[in-house]
């Protein structure tokens, strides 16, 4: 049975300490970015970010119990960012393919408006044994904010094929692991070789990064259309 919607109005609000600790918190965050952004992950330690704040290890240790416990949440912060914003481009009141193109768009933007906290949330490679992919639980992935966001894409693929737009064949989530795949690439293009997209030989020199953006946008989006129907074979032979 469905419980009774949430009052929100009547919600109590957070204590002085509460407000605290989330600042504290978030200034932690922000420092293990500034540090991760110089000196990569192998430079993080609690220590070393102590230092660059000037508290004691003891006062971090009560925000986060080890370095691996503070990159998982310097990772969900941007994965948290990450959905805000895609979520809010599919939500717009704009017609489907701009809704769609915005949405691929904000994630590459998304990703080098903070290049260091990106670097961050990809920094370690997952493990890939038969044994712990086994293990791995969907719903919670699903309740994360990366789960959530990719969510969001498998959720714009499955509304284009409703609707006639998009090739029915495709596996939803397939496409969205590709797309997630091709965004993340570009990404990282982008961020590791800013100019890349005036660097390459090509009649156009005035593509900036921006368009170059929005073109691979909507490229990825034509990659899912339905394709145009061939004219009949008229029956006469040369």
């Amino acid at each position: 049975m469905k419980g009774a919607p949430l009052d929100t109005d009547n919600l109590p609000e957070e204590s002085p300490a509460e407000r605290r600790r989330q600042r504290v918190r978030s200034s932690i965050l922000d420092a293990a970015e500034r540090v991760f952004s110089k000196e990569g992950e192998a430079g993080l330690s609690i220590r070393r970010l102590a230092d660059e704040i000037d508290y004691s290890p003891a006062a971090i240790y009560k925000y986060f119990g080890s370095k691996d416990e503070l990159l998982d949440e310097l990772k969900e912060s941007f994965f948290e960012r990450l959905m805000s914003t895609i979520d809010k481009a599919s939500l717009t009141a704009l017609p489907f393919e701009a809704r769609v193109r915005q949405c691929f768009a904000r994630y590459v933007e998304t990703a080098i408006e903070r290049p260091h906290h990106y670097a961050a949330a990809f920094s370690s490679v997952p493990d890939t044994s038969a044994a712990h992919l086994a293990d791995i639980c969907w719903e919670e992935f699903e309740t994360s904010h990366k789960g959530q966001a990719f969510m969001v894409v498998v959720g714009l693929v499955r509304e284009g094929q409703e609707i006639g737009v998009f090739d029915a064949s495709f596996d939803p989530f397939i496409a969205a692991k590709s797309l997630w795949a091709s965004m993340h690439g570009v990404a990282l293009l982008l961020i590791h070789l800013p100019g890349f997209p005036v660097i390459l030989p090509t009649p156009d020199h005035g593509l900036n990064t921006a368009a170059f953006i929005q073109f691979h946008a909507g490229l990825l989006f034509r990659s899912l259309c339905v394709a145009p129907s061939s004219p009949e074979p008229s029956g006469h032979t040369l």
